[in-house]
């Protein structure tokens, strides 16, 4: 009989080298919320402040596109390092970072050169952190627990990132709203990736692998990057799984993204509700209890109908959720899909990633895992960017409302006949991680 959910849970922070990627993870989030909220502020930075799908297009791409354009780079140092010393390191270099990024803030402002320039590898180097922490959970978790471990440290790593965004919130009114205050806010952040940096310290140098370290100068591997390219599009060919879900994951963050540029403009003070930065943030808060919701339910919901159906009936349940309670353009309406949208992002990511972690060798595993946020951001930006042409100003677009619906039920349709199909002819995929 299986043990319960509190019990496997339990079971897993038990796990010492578990637990302590787990504090890795929540202190280097929170720092990540922190790090946002100080540049809350900043118009570059704030697509909330956009006031039309343009700018909200231009402001996510500034935002996501850096670490598209560096992921595949980041992927072959993954598999190159020791992810326990790219842990440790990334996050003193991020904490060096803000510290020069707070410097920046204070004497020229926040849209200086310098300013923008920091900020921008900041946010590149926290997604290069998420893929490594993302690498390594397998060499802490068993194979069967691996649903449970990234329903938790997903979930409750954007808790703490959210967190340390409110907490940015607060500092501001301590600091002060300008620039200066900012700055001090993100000499706070530095400070919590110092305390993730010494977290990670203290696992193992070798305990998260890669578990087979290539021979090849770094130099040499990053000029193969597009040749990795090629090799990593095979390996995923040769595991039909990892690469079905990555071709869903990456059709849902372009309907999720068109979905949210739509509310971003409902909520502006221009907007069809126009209720502002606090009914966005209920909005926001009500798809962080979706996505709760899906982490206390996906584990047990994958057990009984396995990882690529509980991906299928999430999906449709999206489209049902955005059919039926976007139509009516009320603020309560909105919320009760933030939840439903909410609750499938999340449970789709945590399908997704173990999906990927159980199918795909260490060898690669780091390549792949910068390819999937990779494809995260550009299907993102890609929803922006359409958004951009299809989307009125106020927000309010009954054929974007059904594209987005169609387009969930259409990937929930062509993902599950793939699975039907070819699932049945497909072997077992062996889990690859260490003793």
């Amino acid at each position: 009989m299986e043990a319960p959910r509190t019990h496997a849970v339990r079971e897993l922070l038990a796990e010492p080298d578990f637990a302590r990627l787990f504090r890795v993870r929540l202190a280097g989030q929170c720092g990540d919320g922190l790090f946002q909220g100080a540049l809350f502020g900043a118009t570059f930075f704030n697509p909330e402040k956009a006031t039309s799908a343009s700018e909200a297009a231009a402001a996510f791409a500034t935002l996501l596109l850096p670490y598209s354009l560096v992921g595949p780079f980041a992927g072959v140092l993954l598999d190159r390092w020791s992810r326990q010393r790219v842990l440790v390191v990334a996050n003193v270099a991020r904490a060096l970072l803000l510290v020069g990024l707070a410097g920046s803030l204070a004497q020229t402002g926040s849209t200086s050169v310098g300013t923008v320039g920091l900020a921008l590898v900041l946010v590149s180097l926290n997604r290069f952190v998420l893929s490594g922490l993302s690498a390594a959970l397998p060499h802490v978790v068993a194979a069967k627990r691996l649903v449970t471990a990234n329903s938790l440290t997903t979930t409750l790593g954007s808790g703490a990132a959210a967190v340390g965004g409110v907490s940015a919130l607060g500092l501001r009114d301590l600091f002060g709203r300008d620039d200066a205050g900012a700055a001090w806010i993100a000499v706070c952040a530095a400070g919590i990736y110092l305390v993730a940096g010494a977290l990670a310290a203290r696992i193992a140098r070798d305990r998260l692998g890669p578990d087979f370290t290539a021979r090849e100068a770094v130099g040499v591997a990053l000029k193969a990057v597009a040749r990795g390219f090629g090799e990593g599009a095979r390996h995923l060919r040769r595991h039909p799984p990892a690469a079905r879900g990555l071709a869903a994951i990456t059709a849902h963050r372009f309907f999720y993204g068109l979905s949210f540029i739509v509310t971003l403009l409902l909520y502006t003070k221009t907007g069809y509700l126009h209720r502002g930065l606090a009914g966005l943030g209920q909005v926001v808060t009500a798809s962080i209890v979706g996505g709760l919701g899906a982490a206390a339910v996906t584990p047990r919901a994958t057990r009984r109908l396995g990882t690529q159906t509980w991906i299928v009936v999430v999906f449709a349940g999206a489209s049902g959720f955005e059919l039926a309670f976007g139509t009516p353009y009320t603020h309560a309406s909105f919320l009760v899909a933030a939840v439903g949208l909410g609750f499938a992002a999340q449970a789709a990511k945590i399908c997704v990633d173990t999906l990927i972690q159980e199918a795909i060798d260490d060898d690669y595993r780091g390549r792949v895992f910068a390819l999937y946020d990779t494809l995260f951001n550009v299907g993102f930006v890609s929803a922006a960017a359409l958004a951009a042409v299809l989307v009125p100003n106020d927000g309010k677009s009954y054929p974007v409302l059904f594209l987005i619906a169609g387009g969930y039920a259409v990937t929930a349709l062509t993902y599950g006949v793939f699975v039907r199909l070819r699932a049945p002819f497909e072997p077992a995929e062996p889990i690859v991680m260490s003793a």
